[in-house]
């Protein structure tokens, strides 16, 4: 699976995948639920890189210390907003706000995504922000700026 980065604002990215073949319903459902899964997550705050102390504490964690204050310290990394999924032939994508989440977010998507396309789903290619040349982004969401899709 290809990943490629474009024009990103955090508060107003979309995000497109390009699939091998158009989507059957038991097709989308897995896209849908691993998109949902993720933003639920995220709105949950479960992306917050200033908090992850049992990775940073290594491969042992057998009776691991938490410490809840510091957790409470962290700032707030919050997802904000999630548009519809939408296909239009083998091409698919999802508008978000990300909000305050941290850049630990997209990988966690990416590498889900690479497993979905293993398993149950085969995915061409992944791109984060900007705008497709085909498929134009609705007046409201559209960036400033943006870059296209060469």
């Amino acid at each position: 699976m290809d990943v490629q980065f474009r024009e990103f604002n955090p508060f107003n990215v979309w995000f497109w995948f390009e699939l091998e073949n158009v989507p059957s319903a038991t097709e989308q459902q897995y896209i849908e639920e691993l998109f949902d899964s993720w933003f639920f997550l995220g709105k949950l705050g479960g992306f917050n890189a200033e908090n992850l102390q049992v990775q940073d504490e290594g491969l042992e964690i057998s009776n691991m210390d938490y410490d809840a204050d510091g957790a409470d310290d962290s700032l707030m990394a919050l997802m904000h907003n999630m548009g519809e999924i939408e296909y239009e032939g083998t091409l698919g994508r999802c508008w978000f706000d990300l909000g305050t989440s941290d850049a630990i977010a997209i990988d966690i998507l990416i590498n889900a995504m690479r497993q979905l396309s293993k398993d149950f789903v085969p995915i061409l290619g992944l791109t984060i922000g900007g705008e497709h040349p085909d498929w134009p982004i609705p007046e409201d969401h559209k960036l400033d700026d943006f870059a296209e899709f060469n």
